[in-house]
C-alpha cells in the first residue's frame, strides 16, 4: 500500500529504473520505490520527467500533480485502464439509485457543516449561525444549506471582508490544499475501478472530477483549520510542503484514530460500496482535535 507524498520543488530530472523512481537534483540523486509513492507533486516548472516514469507511476496508481506558473496545482494524471476496472463496475455507477445519492449527499454535507462548526469552535469563534444552517438541512440539501453555511463560515473563520473570489495568500493556500485533497480522493476512486467524472451532486461537464469533488467535502475543513492557525503573506514553498503533508494529519474517522490519507481510502470505499448496493448503510463521521500539526515533510526533494 502506497503511503509517501513526494514533492519536487527545484530543477531536476525524474526517471525510472528497476521499480525505483530516480530523482536527480542539484542536491544529489534519490531513489524511491515506486510502490511507496501515493502522490508525486511536481512543484517546479524546471523538472523533466520521462515517459517511462510517468507510465510506471500511473500503472502503480500514483497520482502525479503538476503546478503552474503561480505555483498552484494545474493538472493531474488519470490512468485510462486501472487494473480492476470492468464493465460491471461502470454499469453500477451509471445506474446508482437517486435516493441513495441524495441520502449520501445529505450525510456528506451534514458532516462537513459539523466539521466547520468544530473548526470555528477550536479557533475561538461563535458558531450560532452555522448551527442554525445545519438545523435547516434537508434530504439532498434541497435548499443548498451547504453554500449558505460556507459563505458564513469563511467570514467567521477569517474576517467579515473575506471572500473566496479574491486572489490572496489565504485563498491561494486554500486552493492548493483542496487540490491536493481532491487528487488523493480521485486516486482512491480510480483505484476502486470507478470514473471520477460522474458525481452524485456535482455535474459540471467541464469538471473531470465531479465525484471526487463530492466525496472530499467532509475533509475540506481540515485544510481550513491548518491555514487559520498560520501566519503568512504569500504561498511559500514551506506552506506548500505543509499542505501536502496534511495527508498525514491525525484525525478520527468513524471513531477510529487514523491519518487523513488512510481515512480518505476508507471513506471513498465506504461511499462507493453504499452507492453500488454492496452496503445497506454508510457512516461518515470525521473528527479533529485541538492540536495543530507540525507537518514534517515526508519525501521532500
Amino acid at each position: 500500500m502506497s503511503w509517501r507524498s513526494v514533492v519536487i520543488s527545484q530543477h531536476g530530472k525524474v526517471s525510472y529504473s528497476s521499480r525505483q523512481l530516480v530523482v536527480q537534483t542539484r542536491d544529489g540523486t534519490n531513489q524511491i520505490p515506486i510502490d511507496d509513492i501515493q502522490i508525486l507533486l511536481i512543484a517546479s516548472n524546471n523538472v523533466v520527467i520521462t515517459t517511462a516514469a510517468i507510465n510506471k507511476l500511473v500503472q502503480s496508481g500514483t497520482k502525479i500533480v503538476f503546478t503552474g506558473e503561480k505555483g498552484e496545482p494545474s493538472c493531474e494524471t488519470v490512468g485510462y485502464y486501472p487494473n480492476n476496472r470492468d464493465v460491471g463496475i461502470l454499469i453500477d455507477q451509471f445506474n446508482w439509485n437517486d435516493a441513495l445519492k441524495e441520502k449520501l449527499w445529505t450525510k456528506i454535507i451534514s458532516n462537513k457543516i459539523n466539521m466547520q462548526i468544530k473548526v470555528c469552535e477550536l479557533t475561538g469563534n461563535v458558531t450560532t449561525e452555522l448551527i442554525d444552517e445545519l438545523d435547516k438541512l434537508e434530504v439532498g440539501d434541497a435548499t443548498n444549506r451547504e453554500a449558505v453555511a460556507a459563505r458564513k463560515y469563511f467570514t467567521i473563520l477569517f474576517n467579515n471582508d473575506f471572500t473566496r473570489r479574491e486572489y490572496d495568500p489565504i485563498n491561494a493556500a486554500l486552493n492548493y490544499g483542496y487540490s491536493i485533497l481532491l487528487s488523493a480522493v480521485n486516486r482512491e476512486i480510480v483505484v476502486n475501478g470507478y470514473l471520477t467524472q460522474f458525481g452524485i451532486h456535482h455535474h459540471s461537464e467541464a469538471n473531470d472530477f465531479n465525484l471526487g469533488s463530492d466525496l472530499m467535502e467532509p475533509f475540506r475543513p481540515i485544510i481550513d483549520y491548518w491555514i487559520a492557525n498560520q501566519k503568512f503573506n504569500e504561498l511559500t514553498p514551506d506552506i506548500k510542503f505543509a499542505l501536502v503533508d496534511l495527508l498525514n494529519f491525525e484525525l478520527k474517522y468513524n471513531g477510529e484514530t487514523t491519518i487523513l490519507r488512510n481515512a480518505l481510502s476508507k471513506h471513498v470505499m465506504n461511499c462507493l460500496n453504499y452507492l453500488s448496493g454492496n452496503n445497506d448503510n454508510v457512516d461518515i463521521k470525521v473528527e479533529i482535535s485541538n492540536e495543530v500539526p507540525n507537518n514534517a515533510i515526508n519525501g521532500h526533494v
